[in-house]
């Protein structure tokens, strides 16, 4: 099993929250996976500005459907990131080669992948009662400092 958290992006259509999370995977040493069909081209400029020039830092792979993602991050413990989750983010107690997995921008992970049976557990950030969502990069970016946070900001091997 891998030493860092693993990042996925199920199905994203935004190229600038995608170029965040490539920036947050070469910031912070976890791996980025993008499950198709993309809602960009991975050449676009918004998702290269939003990179900046750590596209050659980052990990990052893209996936044709779900099951091969989950396959090849196997047999690692899936969250799945969801404002209806049924445990808070802080209450995970995450380890290396966690994959932390986030919905497409606006409709959130779908009712079947929330079901699929290799979802570990349901997650969620606190928010204020009436609001839909937070945005996907900033979401990423909180679930992953902590889960780095709670392994005393190691670095991986």
């Amino acid at each position: 099993m891998a030493d860092v958290f693993s990042i996925l992006f199920y199905e994203p259509r935004i190229a600038g929250n995608t170029g965040a999370a490539i920036r947050l995977a070469a910031v912070t040493g976890a791996e980025l996976h993008l499950v198709e069909p993309l809602g960009f081209d991975l050449e676009e400029s918004k998702l290269r500005r939003a990179g900046l020039d750590y596209h050659d830092l980052a990990v990052m792979s893209v996936h044709p459907d779900l099951d091969a993602a989950l396959a090849a991050l196997a047999p690692a413990r899936v969250y799945a990131f969801t404002a209806g989750g049924d445990e808070l983010y802080t209450d995970v107690v995450y380890m290396p080669g966690d994959v932390l997995m986030f919905g497409p921008e606006p409709t959130g992970l779908p009712p079947e992948v929330l079901a699929d049976p290799r979802v570990t557990a349901r997650v969620r950030l606190p928010m204020l009662p009436g609001r839909r969502s937070m945005n996907l990069a900033n979401t990423a970016s909180v679930a992953v400092f902590e889960a780095w946070r709670q392994q005393g900001f190691s670095l991986p091997e």
